[in-house]
């Protein structure tokens, strides 16, 4: 799937080193509910098996990569996929500070939100973002998401709790 300057592709052999970079940065398991560092094996195990249907394993994940580059730059994901009620959640990752702000984000979000709407056919996508990262929520925002929730005191980071906002978009067409 592409848009403009971006490619959203299938994970490949590959990917084992990026990935396994970026799981295991400890700056980003705040943001992805992660506490603990994935070993290669289990990685090498979910690319391995990432070629399996959305409908046999409710998530899957795209490399964001940029087309002239050809070099990865992130993640994109579709989770907790529901096929009976036609929803998913999505989530991001710019993983190098260099590419954040120059406008991948938008392109791979609005790749796979066509792809959610028009290939899988959902009805709605939502996402989770702390309500202290003000470049998701903006980016997000900006694709014509909104506020439908809020957590309190959600997450716990060693300088207190983090609410967590809750926010959503619904299809156009299937409304």
């Amino acid at each position: 799937m592409k848009y403009k300057n971006i490619i959203l592709r299938a994970l490949e052999p590959e990917d084992l080193e990026l990935l396994y970079k970026w799981e295991n940065d400890d700056n980003y398991w705040l943001i992805s509910n992660t506490s603990s560092p994935f070993s290669k094996y289990t990685l090498k195990r979910y690319i391995e098996n990432s070629h399996k249907s959305i409908y046999e394993t409710g998530q899957l994940r795209f490399m964001i990569e940029l087309i002239e580059d050809k070099i990865a730059i992130g993640t994109i994901d579709i989770f907790e996929f529901d096929s009976f009620h036609k929803r998913a959640g999505i989530g991001i990752l710019i993983a190098n500070e260099a590419y954040r702000r120059k406008g991948y984000g938008f392109m791979s979000l609005t790749c796979l939100i066509k792809y959610c709407f028009e290939t899988l056919q959902l009805h709605q996508l939502y996402c989770n973002i702390l309500s202290n990262n003000k470049e998701s929520l903006d980016l997000f925002k900006k694709m014509g998401f909104t506020e439908s929730g809020i957590k309190k005191d959600w997450v716990l980071t060693s300088s207190g709790y983090i609410d967590e906002l809750m926010l959503q978009l619904i299809s156009e067409e299937q409304e």
